[in-house]
């Protein structure tokens, strides 16, 4: 956590370009939120609470996330904390008015060329009608994660065949079921209790007999 300090700089060049470091570290002074990083979150990249009581605006990244990626989810969750600031809750989440906060928070690292030629036109492109997580973007996504570090045997829900079975990073086990209209269903073999994935949810296979 980086409240407390005046420049929080060195703490952010960590998970992010150097360069666009302190532009966030004055957004992070300037809006008086609480920013964390946390653990790894299969549900969300990152996340925006609005205050309540005394509490200020708090923003929470995984900790996980490639510099770019890490970059693109802060600027998001920015965005939300924005958006409050100017119409607190009486617009939608990924509304127009979001929708314009995020562009407009995006330019300035788009001006300093922070972004590699894949991602910065993976990203303009995103940027034409951004939707609720760059996760959504198929393209995007997939650009971004030839970033990552490391190899890993992680796959996303929408390369797992129906009716078999994956592990999330906890180690929970899960069948999937069948497709909705924006999610897969999938039953944790466990509890035999249902929830809801993203498409592209990282997720690993798991090798089970059809009745475990």
């Amino acid at each position: 956590m980086f409240v407390g300090m005046p420049d929080f700089s060195k703490q952010l060049s960590k998970y992010i370009p150097s360069a666009a470091a302190p532009i966030i570290s004055q957004w992070i002074n300037d809006s008086g939120c609480r920013f964390k990083v946390t653990r790894s979150r299969a549900s969300k990249l990152g996340d925006y609470r609005s205050p309540y009581r005394n509490e200020p605006h708090q923003i929470t990244i995984n900790h996980d996330l490639n510099p770019y990626s890490f970059l693109i989810t802060t600027v998001h969750e920015f965005a939300h904390l924005k958006t409050w600031q100017e119409y607190k809750n009486k617009v939608k989440p990924h509304g127009a008015e979001w929708k314009e906060n995020f562009k407009r928070l995006m330019d300035a690292f788009l001006k300093l060329h922070i972004f590699p030629e894949d991602v910065n036109l993976a990203l303009i492109r995103y940027m034409n009608n951004p939707a609720a997580s760059s996760c959504t973007d198929l393209n995007l996504y997939r650009i971004l994660k030839t970033y990552d570090a490391g190899e890993t045997t992680a796959t996303t829900i929408d390369h797992i065949e129906f009716h078999t079975y994956f592990a999330t990073r906890n180690g929970r086990v899960f069948q999937k079921m069948e497709k909705l209209r924006k999610r897969y269903k999938c039953m944790e073999v466990k509890t035999q209790r249902i929830y809801l994935f993203h498409p592209i949810a990282e997720v690993f296979p798991v090798e089970m007999n059809s009745n475990p």
